[in-house]
């Protein structure tokens, strides 16, 4: 078999970047090692910047986005007790994010690109990249026992942290850079409606808290926990008892409890590997990068990937450049770190670490309280939370 550009990675990144590239003309596969059920069954965030939205809607799988996704035009800190509303849509001149599920984001994209006859290969076994540091690249795989081989022009990795695609990279090639920070957080999702119509950020002594949603009838809240904390410790009347003592007063006596049906508890850290192109080969998304999930950026630089990506395949089909495809790292990295840093500032801010001081914890509080009390400070976090632009 022979394709324009065979895509490693059936997640939201690669399946955006096959939408993308399918209706511009150019041939893809996609190859994924975990069965569609299981890729659907893949429960994670889903706060999504106007430019992701963009290129949803540029994919031609936006419709039910919009129609379900709920816009959110600010999010609240809580600390000391009190809700400060940051008002993102009022700080950036009108934009918003939107809330949708990142898994309803990949059913769009799963179901677009079947009822277009394009292919995805599920359950391959050992996808490997091959020949991508000269002129015929290719890509190996086995499936019911026998091996398969795709010839190409370039290979997307969109196989996240674990995926073959950086793996196949040379160590002298790569330098990778990584923060591990001390604390985990312990998430559910629960069919009860949410505490707020906005995102809650809740900075509070025992720790830090999340109030999120997917739907009206859905809620995602997050505790932070130790890392050495089992999922099986924390019943589910254990779970809301914690969340409510983190947040105000007013938040906690207005929570509808219930029954989880998803539970689990996630580490924090930062991941970046540079550069993020290797001859034919080029990384994307979580491949490349990972952030924490505190300033929602994960998807969302993922997305900005595909824009650059894509952008470039499209200059090297149609005008025969290759300028945007030797820009791509460059391009892509700028933006990836100034995510970063949001998240890791955003961590920081909110979070309780071990080896906090008095004089830390103060230091932590007066950083609150400036943040919602100048406006100038509210339109930086407003900037950076909606989404830089591309």
């Amino acid at each position: 078999m022979r394709v324009q550009v065979a895509i490693i990675g059936s997640g939201p990144s690669g399946l955006l970047l096959g939408q993308l590239l399918g209706n511009a003309g150019i041939e893809t596969v996609i190859l994924d090692r975990s069965s569609r059920a299981h890729i659907l069954g893949r429960v994670r965030a889903g706060v999504l910047e106007e430019g992701t939205v963009g290129l949803m809607d540029r994919a031609g799988v936006g419709a039910r986005m919009h129609a379900e996704g709920l816009p959110h035009d600010g999010f609240s800190f809580a600390f000391d007790g009190r809700d400060h509303r940051i008002d993102l849509f009022d700080l950036t001149g009108g934009k918003r994010v939107l809330v949708y599920g990142q898994t309803e984001l990949t059913r769009d994209l799963i179901e677009q690109r079947e009822a277009d006859s394009r292919l995805t290969i599920y359950e391959a076994a050992n996808v490997t990249p091959h020949g991508f540091d000269g002129a015929a690249p290719h890509v190996t795989y086995e499936k019911d026992g026998v091996t398969h081989r795709i010839d190409c022009d370039f290979i997307a990795g969109c196989d996240g942290f674990h995926g073959a695609s950086r793996k196949a990279v040379p160590d002298s090639a790569i330098r990778t850079f990584e923060k591990v920070y001390p604390f985990g957080w312990l998430g559910v999702l629960s069919e009860v409606p949410p505490v707020s119509d906005e995102l809650i950020y809740a900075n509070h002594a025992r720790g830090f808290a999340l109030c999120s949603m997917r739907s009206p009838t859905r809620s995602r809240y997050y505790i932070q926990c130790a890392l050495d904390e089992r999922i099986e410790d924390w019943s589910d009347d254990r779970f809301w008892d914690e969340l409510r003592r983190r947040l105000p007063a007013h938040h906690a006596e207005a929570m509808v409890t219930g029954k989880s049906f998803e539970k689990s508890i996630a580490p924090l850290r930062s991941f970046v590997a540079e550069p993020m192109r290797f001859g034919r080969l080029f990384l994307v998304g979580d491949a490349a990068h990972i952030v924490p999930p505190t300033g929602a950026k994960g998807l969302n630089l993922a997305a900005s990937d595909v824009h650059y990506l894509f952008s470039g395949l499209l200059e090297h089909y149609q005008d025969r450049s290759n300028g945007g495809l030797d820009a791509y790292s460059a391009k892509a990295l700028a933006r990836v770190w100034k995510a970063v840093r949001f998240s890791w500032w955003m961590t920081s801010m909110l979070h309780r670490f071990p080896q906090t001081s008095d004089f830390d914890q103060k230091i932590q509080e007066a950083e609150l309280d400036y943040l919602t009390h100048s406006r100038a400070a509210e339109t930086v976090l407003a900037e950076n939370y909606v989404g830089l632009p591309y």
